[in-house]
C-alpha cells in the first residue's frame, strides 16, 4: 500500500440497478451506507440476499473496486469505468483484495469503514458486457479461486467523501484474518 492512496470516483444509484452513475461527492451515514443508495441500512438490500433472509446484518453497505482492476480489464477487452461495477467507491493504491478483514479505511477528512469481506462476482457482470464475470475470476498458484470484484465494508463514521480524497489504511491487531465473500 503506498502513501498516496486515493478516491479515484464515487457513485451511487437510488434504485437496484447494476451500474452506478458517479457523483461530485456521496455522503456516508455510520451503520447504514451511503445516503441514497438502494443498499443503504442496517440489514441486507440486496435482493437474493433478502430473499433468503431479510434480517441479516448488513455487511455490504459500500462497496469498493480498485481502479487497477479497471486497468487489468481494459487490454482484455473491457470497457470498465468507475461505478460500472455496482461500486460505489473506486480506489487507486490499496490492494484492496490483499487486506485483512477488519481493516478500517480512512476515507477523506471524517468517513471510517470497515472492511467486510470480498464481493462475489454474480452473473449481472455478464449481462454488463460478456465474459466480464470469468475476467473478475482467478486461480492462485494452489488453484483457489481468486475474486477480483472489490470488497465490503460497512460505515463505523459517517462523512462526505470526494474524487481525490486520501485514504489511510488501519489494520486490525494480529492475528489477521483473510477476506471471505460476505
Amino acid at each position: 500500500m503506498t502513501s498516496d492512496a486515493t478516491v479515484v470516483a464515487v457513485s451511487c444509484s437510488g434504485s437496484h440497478t447494476f451500474s452506478k452513475p458517479n457523483a461530485g461527492s456521496i455522503r456516508l451515514i455510520a451503520g447504514l451506507g451511503v445516503e441514497g443508495d438502494a443498499h443503504l441500512g442496517e440489514t441486507v438490500k440486496h435482493r437474493s440476499r433478502v430473499a433468503r433472509d431479510p434480517n441479516q446484518p448488513n455487511l455490504r453497505q459500500v462497496h469498493l473496486v480498485h481502479a487497477e482492476l479497471l486497468d487489468e480489464l481494459r487490454p482484455a477487452g473491457f470497457n470498465v469505468g468507475p461505478g460500472d461495477m455496482g461500486e460505489n467507491i473506486t480506489t487507486r493504491g490499496v490492494d484492496l483484495l490483499g487486506l485483512p478483514a477488519g481493516t478500517r479505511l480512512r476515507l477523506g477528512d471524517s468517513a471510517v469503514v470497515e472492511v467486510t469481506g470480498l464481493r462475489n462476482p454474480c452473473a449481472q457482470l455478464d449481462g454488463f458486457q460478456p465474459g466480464l464475470m470469468a475476467a473478475v475470476l482467478d486461480r492462485d498458484a494452489a488453484g483457489n479461486l481468486v475474486r477480483k470484484a472489490g470488497v465490503m465494508a460497512i460505515v463505523l463514521s459517517g462523512g462526505e467523501v470526494r474524487p481525490g480524497d486520501t485514504i489511510r489504511v488501519e489494520l486490525p491487531s494480529p492475528p489477521h484474518r483473510s477476506l471471505e465473500p460476505v
